[in-house]
């Protein structure tokens, strides 16, 4: 089992912030790093930025916050070009970073303490790095491998939530080889839930390929547009209802996870829902209000779901909770975000700073949960 710090007690905790990744949400992990570049407490950690780019490859990333941000409607990208490779080792209890230059020895970076995985989609929150970090033996930030994959997967991760007697919205999947095999059936099953649906990639974050859908002739396209990022597809009825999110926080040392003050999205109607633009590109026309004018036994609820639905799926370190609330009342949970989006403006450190905690404050802390506790099984 590791130790929670440095065997040299004189030296900092060394923290690898690994962003960008292979998913399409590359540029919105970056600017997720460039927040907690610019917010890691540097007198108590050493920071090695460690970016992946589109093709796989880790390099030594540039540790300039303006870099990673995003600006003027650029989005930040990872390439080749930014640095060395490197690799991580995966010998137990050696931890090390190695740096891989054309022509020459590899030479060693430096051992690693904790891994701060800040990516967001496929081939990063969906267990597959979790599960090399285990491998390698490594402390890391957030969700284990299991509780990864089932928050990627918005169709396991509703039948865990019901599995636990949460409350989920009526949907269906549609799986690669039924959509192709028979469409007509497919809109059949889906015409049952009635207008408006929501189509989604069953895999897929940051409200990409998602389409609502008015008209079931329409609906192919959606699909087809959703399978664009994953060929699992997700549709879900329309709810009525206010969008609200909490934010959840893993407990110390056996303590139960703690919820933030909720907040609200309301996107006004230049969009139809809070697609991808909305969030990231398009500021103007969404209002992030935080805490939710909710009614208190309300919030109560909302908080006590979040934190339900963290334990449902296992996870740890932290987590953004989506939920409706309809007008009666009755709060139905959207889904579980095990690696939300982290810049300093996101909905997630937002709901926290509302709630008493500052962004510098909850990096700190999500890197001493990490550090905490045990690698391996637990």
């Amino acid at each position: 089992m590791s130790q929670t710090q440095p065997e040299d007690p004189a030296r900092k905790p060394r923290v690898a912030l690994l962003f960008g990744g292979r998913s399409g949400e590359h540029a919105i992990s970056a600017a997720t790093a460039a927040g907690v570049l610019g917010a890691i407490d540097r007198d108590r950690y050493d920071v090695v930025p460690v970016g992946i780019t589109r093709t796989g490859r880790w390099v030594v990333a540039e540790d300039r916050v303006e870099r990673w941000q995003i600006a003027d409607g650029r989005l930040p990208e990872v390439t080749a070009d930014d640095g060395a490779e490197v690799v991580l080792s995966l010998t137990t209890g050696e931890k090390a970073l190695r740096v891989l230059a054309p022509g020459e020895v590899p030479a060693v970076l430096g051992d690693v303490d904790v891994v701060f995985p800040l990516l967001h989609g496929p081939f990063g929150e969906d267990g597959t790095v979790q599960g090399l970090l285990e491998l390698a033996d490594v402390h890391y930030v957030g969700a284990g491998v299991l509780a990864s994959a089932v928050g990627m997967d918005k169709h396991f991760m509703k039948l865990v939530l019901a599995g636990h007697g949460l409350p989920v919205g009526p949907y269906e999947v549609l799986k690669p080889h039924e959509w192709t095999a028979d469409p007509a059936a497919c809109t059949e099953r889906v015409a049952r839930l009635g207008l408006p649906l929501f189509v989604k990639p069953a895999r897929a974050g940051s409200s990409l390929g998602i389409t609502r859908v008015d008209d079931l002739a329409d609906l192919p396209a959606a699909v087809e547009a959703a399978r664009e990022h994953d060929p699992k597809v997700v549709v879900e009825a329309g709810i009525v209802g206010r969008e609200i999110e909490c934010a959840v926080l893993g407990g110390r040392r056996g303590e139960r996870a703690r919820a933030s003050l909720p907040g609200e999205i309301v996107v006004d109607d230049t969009h139809a829902f809070y697609d991808f633009e909305a969030k990231y590109l398009d500021e103007a026309h969404v209002q992030l209000s935080c805490p939710a004018d909710l009614p208190d036994d309300v919030t109560a609820r909302v908080r006590d779901l979040a934190v339900r639905t963290f334990e449902a799926v296992e996870a740890e370190g932290l987590s953004r909770v989506d939920v409706f609330v309809t007008p009666d009342h009755e709060v139905v949970v959207n889904e579980i975000n095990t690696m939300p989006g982290f810049t300093p403006f996101s909905m997630y450190p937002r709901m926290w700073e509302a709630t008493g905690v500052t962004y510098p404050e909850l990096v700190d802390e999500l890197i001493s949960l990490a550090l905490e506790r045990p690698t391996g099984l637990r």
